[in-house]
């Protein structure tokens, strides 16, 4: 009898104490704090940092179209595979956006800087792996640029950048040549992730023609490229959107993402690599030649 309630009372003493494996959001702040202990593990520190902004899209879909489009995306990935995905993040490139009501463009160093104590904060939290998911095209190049920039010095975690879908066999219902910004992909994304944002009707007061504005060739590059060609920010053909178009496309980014996710859990390699270079950059006359 003693033997029996002595192992009833370590039964309930690890019932209360070790939790069960339960469902957790995903939404970095809808967690608690304790909540919060257990979602890293569960994710293996693995972290979505959705990466949208703010500015005009056409004549017919919201300011936030980028950051509401990868966060649908990042958060049903992370159904599919778990990670903790960071909260609304909009603070990346636009100037070329700036004469657009709207458009908030904050400093390089601004966005630079934060982007920097965001990842640190994450890390310090517990996130190791950090993935940055772009939404926006006007972060190309300063989301590699950050990456590399990671190398300055010595970090703890490894951040890693992900855009875009896998590729897959051209899809029958894209016919928009352009289709850059705010044109029948984008919008017919946007009838997925939040249709009561789209307004159709609206989408032809406008033209998203290339204004050829630029006799550059192309071999060269200006920042004022994009108003040259598109003064208006669109670019491409909403009115020919399609729910249909719009299924197919985010299920296919929802599950590139995914892929993403898991491939970075197992991922051991990166942090090994990046530790070993720091150590050999501090006696580069040391390293084998």
């Amino acid at each position: 009898m003693r033997r029996f309630v002595f192992s009833l009372a370590i039964s309930i003493f690890l019932t209360v104490s070790v939790p069960a494996q339960q469902k957790l959001s995903s939404h970095w702040e809808e967690l608690t704090a304790d909540d919060f202990r257990h979602a890293i593990q569960q994710s293996r520190g693995t972290c979505l940092l959705p990466f949208g902004i703010l500015e005009k899209h056409g004549p017919h879909l919201p300011l936030g179209t980028d950051l509401l489009n990868v966060r649908y995306a990042a958060l049903h990935a992370a159904e599919q595979e778990y990670a903790i995905v960071f909260p609304e993040y909009y603070f990346g490139q636009i100037f070329e956006a700036k004469h657009e009501p709207g458009t908030i463009a904050y400093s390089r160093e601004t966005e630079l800087r934060l982007l920097q104590e965001t990842t640190d904060e994450l890390a310090r939290n517990g996130c190791k792996k950090i993935i940055i998911v772009n939404g926006h095209g006007g972060n190309e190049s300063l989301l590699p640029f950050f990456a590399q920039s990671q190398l300055e010095k010595p970090h703890d975690y490894v951040v890693y950048v992900q855009w875009g879908a896998n590729k897959e066999p051209h899809n029958p219902l894209k016919k928009d040549s352009l289709d850059m910004h705010a044109g029948q992909s984008e919008t017919s994304n946007t009838m997925i992730t939040r249709p009561d944002l789209v307004h159709l009707d609206r989408a032809s007061q406008e033209s998203g023609a290339d204004q050829k504005h630029d006799p550059l060739p192309e071999t060269v590059y200006t920042g004022i490229w994009w108003y040259a060609r598109f003064p208006d920010h669109y670019s491409g053909d909403g009115t020919i959107a399609s729910k249909e178009l719009g299924e197919a496309d985010m299920k296919l980014w929802v599950s590139t993402i995914a892929e993403t996710i898991r491939a970075v859990k197992a991922d051991d390699n990166s942090l090994r690599l990046q530790n070993e270079f720091f150590e050999k950059s501090r006696h580069p006359l040391d390293t084998k030649q």
